[in-house]
């Protein structure tokens, strides 16, 4: 039986031009080889699964690559780049700082720094989450990093910048990575799902982006996830049901019983989507989320920051028809009350009915109040 490699494995970029969505690091990257400008110290921060780590490896394989090409990628055929696919490279040194934080570690590393490198002109030093070093562990450092031999580079990466010492920034260049955008995941994610000939709908595809929260390695996780549970036939009904993620739907038509006035119906959509084991407060932030996409869905000018497929922006773009500004405004102002008084109430359930009857008897009210205005 061939063992399974997970998707954030086996599609790991192995060129800058594979990075999915830091364009503006890797370019920046690319040039400082090309220049022959290379710091001796690199800060890479941003959130969990955007290419930090990545990136490093990419870098340091590209500065030793024997055969650079002539638009600065790595050949990946010369001894230094196989050594590196094959995991046995002298050259690329990887320290976890949440494991090795102590002053020990620090002072092993500053050790091991001095050995000029076997092959190639670099030794690179990447320290994963290095927020996690100790204070003495930092101070140890601190030397090494200012002052470190002409083959070493050092590559740190963290999650949490806030954390590093001032003397630490200083001394590096700082790259700061950018959350994924949901179009950029939903476009690897078909990338991926052709290469593996997985059938994959858009609409499912934009659900596994939107629960990725911007990381790509979370994508590739929940894509393996659904894979598993649906084959190679990914459909939107099926990546609902085992991703737990209240259907579209189900605010379409609560949003339609609202503009009705229909607080009985709208009542027992309630009730069917509590059945399903769904939280009243993840309820209340998704109808928030709804009517602000509404509300976006409703100008030319702010529809572009709808995250949805084609097919779904169709639908909120009818809908945001429907709605007047000030229902779309009063809403979001009932359902963000709800929800940030939902942990004092004591009966939940009756909270949210409430607020839910408020919104259905909203633009009713608004049209009496114009009225009367006039």
């Amino acid at each position: 039986m061939e063992n399974f490699i997970v998707s954030a494995r086996k599609y790991r970029p192995g060129t800058f031009a594979s990075v999915v969505g830091q364009e503006a690091i890797t370019s920046t990257l690319k040039n400082a080889i090309k220049t022959d400008h290379l710091a001796h110290a690199y800060l890479f921060c941003g959130p969990r699964g955007v290419g930090k780590t990545t990136c490093a490896r990419l870098f340091a394989k590209t500065i030793n690559c024997q055969n650079i090409s002539d638009d600065y990628e790595p050949c990946g055929t010369c001894e230094s780049c196989s050594s590196f696919a094959d995991n046995r490279s002298y050259n690329i040194h990887e320290l976890d700082a949440a494991s090795n934080n102590s002053v020990e570690d620090i002072r092993s590393l500053n050790d091991q720094v001095r050995i000029p490198p076997q092959i190639g002109k670099y030794s690179v030093y990447i320290i994963d989450e290095v927020h996690m070093l100790s204070q003495s562990a930092f101070n140890a450092f601190l030397k090494t990093l200012e002052e470190p031999p002409s083959h070493a580079i050092f590559i740190l990466a963290t999650t949490e910048k806030h954390k590093i010492l001032a003397t630490i920034l200083s001394r590096c260049q700082i790259f700061d990575f950018n959350r994924m955008e949901i179009s950029n995941i939903e476009k690897h994610l078909q990338h991926i799902a052709q290469l593996e000939s997985i059938s994959l709908e858009e609409d499912a595809a934009n659900i596994i982006a939107q629960k990725a929260d911007g990381a790509m390695r979370d994508a590739l996780s929940i894509f393996d996830q659904v894979v598993s549970f649906c084959g190679n036939e990914v459909t939107y009904e099926k990546v609902l049901d085992n991703l737990n993620v209240l259907d579209y739907d189900y605010y379409f038509k609560l949003v339609e019983l609202f503009l009705k006035g229909d607080y009985l119906n709208t009542l027992l959509i309630f009730n069917e989507i509590l059945s399903k084991g769904f939280e009243g407060q993840h309820f209340l932030g998704g109808l928030a989320s709804h009517l602000r996409d509404l509300m976006v869905a409703s100008d030319a000018i702010t529809i572009k920051l709808l995250e949805v497929s084609n097919k779904t922006k169709a639908q909120y773009k009818e809908q945001a028809s429907q709605c007047s500004e000030p229902f779309l405004i009063e809403g979001l102002r009932i359902v963000s009350e709800a929800d940030f008084q939902y942990r004092l109430s004591t009966n939940k359930r009756l909270h949210i009915e409430l607020a839910l009857i408020k919104l259905a008897q909203l633009d009713n009210k608004l049209k009496k109040k114009a009225l009367t205005a006039q």
